[in-house]
């Protein structure tokens, strides 16, 4: 049911993604314009994060009808596969933002989506099939949702403590092509009323050349309130640097809504990648979607990584820096298992692991 009023009023919350999931929602890439070979190698990529998420908890595969038999015969069993319409597979930012209360209650909000900038400066024409899938999702789910008919936000441009801190970047949410009618105080206030927070930290940018304007997922996460990972280089002729240095100086110089200094951790970029000639090749040209040009770079990054119940799954780019993230995250997360999955043909299509994931809070029964 599509409900009339706001989270805020209702007492309900968006948790931190370190709290308990009950499930996790992928969609199945199969885009020939921004997935190469038609998304048959991003295809086993997917699968690899599925069946590391499933081991920590139930996974759901959505997937058009022209997908359905090969995902079905490529996931395992315990892998639900849901066929359901969609333009691409960037689900954190576009299925629902999923909120509970005190009571353990599920709700979700539907958020509209233009992608990533719509006629100004999207990466793909249409996008009417993604922008219909928080609500489905919510169907499928049987909950109740919240729908805004013209407010433009996507999942990974926010991050929250579950604790009243939301942290996001001027470069996304202030973007001429998401919102550019409202000021950054009409922002904020929509913001605190759906996803109930009392505080909001606007980094300026996110990672170098993030093509989605700077999503906040790419460039930081958070560990446990008030502890964050920040992604990282030493290199200061690197363009990431002076980002990443902006970025630790406005949380040094902040504190969250309880008060609290933020512990930063760095997390450091695996050295940068760029597109292959072959990688360019096998991706379909067509006008209206983003280019993949070949020597151009990606936004590669370790923190776009999934908090699952008991693990944490995140991108490899065999490079020396893998073995790195590694060990800090097995510091940071002593109570889960770190598993890393190889991720290139993740990257390739734009994001990583965390943009492809999209976690249920879990709910009382």
């Amino acid at each position: 049911m599509l409900l009339n009023s706001s989270p805020k009023k209702d007492g309900f919350r968006m948790p931190g993604e370190f709290e308990q999931h009950e499930a996790c929602y992928m969609i199945w890439p199969e885009r020939p314009d921004n997935w190469r070979l038609g998304g048959k190698p991003a295809q086993h990529c997917f699968v690899e994060v599925a069946c590391a998420i499933s081991q920590f908890e139930p996974v759901t595969m959505l997937t058009s009808h022209h997908q359905y038999l090969n995902a079905r015969n490529m996931l395992p069993d315990h892998i639900r596969v849901v066929e359901m319409s969609n333009n691409d597979s960037w689900i954190r930012d576009y299925g629902p933002s999923f909120l509970i209360n005190h009571h353990g209650e599920l709700r979700g909000v539907d958020w509209r989506f233009n992608a990533w900038g719509g006629l100004l400066d999207g990466l793909y024409f249409p996008w009417d099939k993604d922008d219909l899938m928080a609500q489905k999702i919510c169907e499928l789910e049987h909950i109740d949702c919240y729908s805004l008919e013209n407010f433009i936000l996507e999942g990974c441009s926010i991050h929250v403590d579950g604790e009243g801190t939301l942290i996001t970047t001027e470069e996304c949410l202030l973007s001429e092509g998401r919102n550019g009618q409202l000021s950054q105080s009409q922002i904020e206030a929509v913001l605190k009323e759906y996803f109930n927070v009392e505080k909001i930290i606007w980094l300026k940018h996110g990672c170098y050349l993030d093509e989605t304007n700077g999503h906040v997922d790419n460039i930081i996460n958070y560990v446990r309130p008030g502890e964050v990972v920040l992604s990282w280089t030493d290199d200061q002729n690197d363009p990431q640097y002076e980002i990443s240095k902006e970025c630790e100086d406005i949380l040094m110089n902040s504190v969250d809504a309880q008060g609290r200094p933020f512990i930063i951790h760095k997390l450091h970029c695996p050295t940068p990648v760029l597109i292959t000639e072959e990688e360019s090749k096998g991706i379909d040209a067509i006008n209206g979607t983003f280019p993949r040009q070949a020597g151009d770079r990606l936004a590669a990054s370790y923190v776009n990584y999934y908090t699952a119940n008991g693990g944490i799954i995140f991108p490899l780019f065999d490079d020396p820096k893998d073995e790195d993230a590694q060990k800090l995250l097995e510091q940071l997360y002593p109570d889960r298992k770190v598993m890393g999955v190889k991720a290139r043909e993740i990257l390739l299509g734009g994001g990583n692991i965390h943009c492809i994931t999209q976690n249920v809070p879990k709910r009382a029964k």
